[in-house]
């Protein structure tokens, strides 16, 4: 059967963030760092909302784009928020999670050959993607020194005359890292003089813990460069409701809105209601949510320094990237031993373009993570011995 199986297809890997959190799955007391997913649970009103919406008969197909509704609230909060105005007619599209958003927005700009700028150490989905694509993926490499911000002397020495886009996601996964107005204008320069398109994913763009997340679809110069993603998983815990979202100029809009016809037709009428109770009543828990990253984050990296595991601290998202160098092991060969030993997951950077770090979700508990930093000890001392 393998013979039927696309060469696209076989090139592409696993997830190596789904690797470890499926063994994790087989072991008993575990202390999963591993999957970015809130522990919270959705908001019991914008579940309410979902329930009473299917009560009430809701259950038919809606408009490609999403509802009406819920596209014009995403536009007010979009300008209102982040100073970035979309037409809700044929600027924004609601998508099965940012993961399909991301997917439509590569296919509807990418053509075989196009090279794709990724910036990395990043979510693991957009080579692939680009792959898929018959597009040719880049890496620009995001380095701690910089605080794992994207540069333009980065991104400067990896293009070529087949460059096409620039694929973005700050907050980072898996760095925290962010970028100011200042990062996005140095970076609009290259973007502008070399005629590339701009992929800005922002789905821990409320996920911002020092200053406020920019967005550069703000800048004048990169608005008609820019397509925006964002979505509700991570600032409202709504990771299984599957409901991400599309801004773009409407020529890109309308070009990802065929391919979403015909691979997803519409997101889920009762999880669109939800997402637009999210974001009329959502605020006060989002917000508490944010209050406690805020703490697991502080907690957590001042925990791995004091192990000696170095670690910036992350502005953004809920991830901590600490590096492992010191240790004399590899991130794969770290990541697997402290599973094996110690019973704590986390993601070897590598499979994120950050050899050498490993990635550690701190959405869980603050015991469960200092009872993870205490096997962490432990598990260092007898490196030592």
């Amino acid at each position: 059967m393998k013979d039927f199986i696309s060469s696209r297809a076989r090139s592409i890997p696993p997830s190596g963030i789904r690797k470890f959190f499926d063994i994790a799955q087989t072991m008993e007391d575990v202390i999963s760092l591993g999957v970015g997913e809130p522990d919270f649970s959705t908001p019991w009103n914008v579940c309410e909302a979902s329930i009473y919406s299917i009560e009430q008969g809701v259950t038919n197909y809606t408009s490609n784009k999403g509802t009406p509704k819920l596209r014009a609230a995403i536009a007010r909060y979009l300008e209102s928020s982040f100073q970035t105005p979309y037409d809700p007619e044929n600027e924004i599209i609601v998508t099965n999670g940012v993961s399909e958003a991301a997917d439509i927005a590569i296919r509807s700009v990418v053509d075989v050959g196009d090279e794709v700028l990724v910036a990395e150490p990043c979510y693991v989905s957009y080579s692939p993607c680009i792959t898929l694509a018959g597009g040719v993926p880049v890496p620009v490499p995001c380095t701690a020194e910089t605080e794992f911000r994207l540069t333009p002397d980065a991104l400067m020495e990896r293009i070529t005359p087949r460059s096409k886009v620039v694929i973005a996601n700050f907050p980072n996964n898996p760095t925290g890292g962010t970028m100011s107005e200042a990062d996005y204008r140095a970076v609009a320069d290259v973007v502008v003089d070399h005629d590339l398109l701009l992929i800005s994913d922002e789905v821990y763009a409320e996920l911002t813990y020092d200053g406020s997340h920019f967005s550069p679809a703000a800048l004048p110069e990169l608005r008609e460069r820019t397509v925006t993603l964002n979505g509700f998983s991570k600032a409202y815990a709504m990771t299984g409701w599957r409901v991400g979202y599309l801004c773009a100029p409407p020529a890109i809009t309308a070009a990802a809105l065929k391919i979403h016809q015909y691979v997803a037709l519409c997101a889920p009428v009762m999880a669109q209601v939800a997402a637009y109770e999210a974001l009329r009543n959502g605020a006060a828990e989002k917000d508490a949510m944010v209050r406690e990253y805020r703490i697991r984050r502080n907690l957590f990296v001042n925990g791995l320094n004091r192990l000696g595991l170095t670690c910036h601290l992350p502005k953004g998202a809920f991830y901590a990237f600490p590096s492992v160098e010191s240790t004399g092991l590899s991130d794969q060969e770290f990541a697997e031993a402290l599973l094996r030993e110690q019973h704590v997951a986390v993601v070897p950077g590598s499979v994120l373009g950050g050899p050498g770090h490993v990635r550690c979700a701190y959405a869980v508990s603050r015991e469960s993570l200092k009872t993870a930093l205490e096997r962490m000890e432990t598990f260092l001392a007898g490196l030592k011995t």
